[in-house]
């Protein structure tokens, strides 16, 4: 079994899921629906990657930051 932090946020009407450790993103219709989506993509993808590391993420801490965009 692997241990994978996520992170949920909302995008106009969808709620969308997506794992720290690796790249693999997912959605519903309410944050329950997200996560067991964001669940079924990972066991899909482990079951192809079988042999993937996972990075460490500890204590993760959801941050703002303001950057300056040139056009």
């Amino acid at each position: 079994m692997k241990k994978v932090h996520s992170v949920v946020w909302k995008e106009n009407k969808w709620y969308v899921a997506k794992a720290l450790e690796v790249e693999v993103a997912s959605q519903g219709l309410n944050e329950k629906e997200a996560l067991a989506n964001l669940k079924e993509a990972l066991e899909l993808y482990f079951e192809d990657q079988a042999k993937v590391e996972l990075a460490p993420v500890n204590k993760p801490k959801l941050q703002d930051l303001a950057i300056q965009v040139h056009a």
